[in-house]
């Protein structure tokens, strides 16, 4: 079986761990490995860029040569990632890792790469490189509410997305003519893979675990990491959207107050905001695929989460 659209072709299931930043979701995948042969294709929009390490909590080297892992460290800070282009590679990870005789168990936080591996996506309209990096340039200066005022003119529907999905939106619409929400409903195609999700959410011990690493991340050195890539990646640079890097950056470069705890602060609230953005996409945006919720901290966690394991065929036999 190989997930082909085929009518009368069942399309394999594919276990997914998710849920907002520092729940635990990479935890949880690693004692996975304890009971099968897996690798870990991860579902992070930040761990993509190479070089952006202790503020987007990449697993550790040990944890990464302990279980095999794709989507870390595959682009350039300057580089853009659509969510097409995401599931594009996904797709052939997952299918790489079924060929090996191991099972695939995606990882992540950001929604709107499950949505285009495990729902309908749509054909992406190419788009002039030397015009889309002079509009990146462009647009890459202008602050969030900007574009969202923009994305509210250009495209409505998306105007209410993050920054990367609103720039997203404007290439879109600026180098095509076209809303990219009308393009997704006419150039949609069937899903390649289904998806059984675990849910890891702490509940109300999420703002205390946010806030712990965040301070761990100081402790390990981000500063300092920020402030060499600051020597050498440009600001307008999309890695420096992941949450938290902005204002460390800030820091170091002495454009703030620069007060080391009042950084943390602002690190810990800007977190915070993601997390509870990622908590309403997966209370409403998962799909049709069977759901299950796993608060990390609660006795037992450990025996529901290989119970969730077991319970699904990831493999394409």
């Amino acid at each position: 079986m190989d997930g082909s659209d085929s009518p009368g072709v069942a399309v394999p299931v594919v276990r997914v761990i998710c849920g907002p930043t520092a729940a635990g979701k990479t935890q949880a995948a690693l004692q996975c490995a304890a009971l099968a042969d897996i690798v870990i294709v991860s579902a992070d929009s930040r761990q993509l860029y190479r070089g952006f390490d202790i503020g987007t909590a990449k697993p550790s080297a040990s944890e990464r040569a302990r279980v095999p892992h794709e989507g870390i460290d595959v682009l350039e800070p300057t580089e853009r990632a659509s969510a097409a282009w995401w599931a594009d590679r996904a797709d052939a990870w997952i299918r790489d890792a079924l060929e090996a005789g191991r099972v695939p168990v995606v990882v992540g936080g950001t929604g709107l790469y499950l949505r285009a591996l495990f729902g309908e996506l749509f054909h992406e309209p190419p788009l002039d490189p030397a015009r889309r990096a002079m509009l990146q340039a462009y647009l890459g200066t202008l602050e969030l509410p900007t574009l969202q005022r923009w994305v509210t003119v250009l495209d409505p529907a998306r105007a209410h997305l993050g920054r990367t999905q609103l720039l997203r939106a404007l290439e879109i619409a600026l180098l095509t003519g076209r809303r990219l929400s009308d393009l997704h409903a006419e150039r949609r195609r069937p899903p390649r893979w289904r998806a059984r999700y675990l849910v890891v959410d702490p509940g109300v011990a999420l703002a205390r675990r946010i806030s712990q690493r965040t301070r761990e991340m100081f402790e390990a050195g981000w500063a300092d990491e920020v402030l060499a890539l600051a020597s050498g990646v440009p600001s307008g640079a999309p890695a420096w959207n992941a949450s938290g890097y902005g204002a460390v950056r800030d820091m170091v470069q002495g454009t703030t107050a620069g007060a080391r705890e009042a950084t943390m602060e602002r690190v810990v609230i800007e977190t915070r905001q993601y997390a509870k953005r990622q908590r309403t996409w997966f209370r409403h945006q998962l799909g049709a695929g069977p759901v299950t919720r796993l608060d990390p901290e609660a006795p037992g966690a450990g025996f529901d989460l290989a119970r969730w394991f077991r319970a699904g065929d990831g493999s394409a036999r």
